[in-house]
């Protein structure tokens, strides 16, 4: 499978425009984009089909939801054979409040975003369910004061 799918002017200007207006119709969209109804929707469709654009969701405010508190979680496995490995992305996957997971070429194993609460969640969170993750050897938490900018990514990347 190709990882990458060639974009021209028109495919761009699409990208750009959903990525500020998921909702926009197909008709606004054409116009928006300079092109007829018909030939958008066949990119459009093309786009979606190639997995370049994976799917539509509402984006949430987590601040407004009450889950204001964000901490970046360095993970050190006890084993990194692929079993381990496979064991711990499988429940990583697992848990809302983890928004992120990387793998990492460093120092340690996975990096986490975690989204919860306040300082009192995260600690229990960490205690409970971290820490309980297959092959966990330590952890470092680092707690975010502020996001600067924050992509949001769709399931699947």
């Amino acid at each position: 499978m190709q990882n990458t799918f060639d974009l021209d002017r028109f495919d761009q200007a699409i990208l750009a425009t959903l990525a500020e207006d998921g909702r926009i119709s197909i008709t606004d969209l054409a116009k928006r984009i300079g092109l007829s109804k018909s030939p958008t929707q066949a990119r459009l469709r093309r786009l979606e089909e190639s997995r370049v654009i994976l799917g539509y969701r509402a984006m949430l405010n987590p601040i407004r939801l009450g889950l204001d508190h964000v901490a970046f979680v360095e993970v050190r496995l006890t084993d990194t054979r692929e079993a381990a490995l496979s064991a711990f992305n499988a429940a990583v996957a697992r848990v809302p409040q983890i928004e992120q997971a990387h793998m990492i070429a460093g120092n340690f194993d996975y990096l986490l975003k975690v989204r919860t609460r306040d300082m009192a969640d995260y600690r229990a969170f960490l205690g409970d369910t971290i820490s309980a993750l297959p092959h966990v050897a330590s952890t470092s938490t680092y707690v975010a004061m502020e996001a600067v900018k924050e992509v949001m990514l769709s399931e699947g990347t």
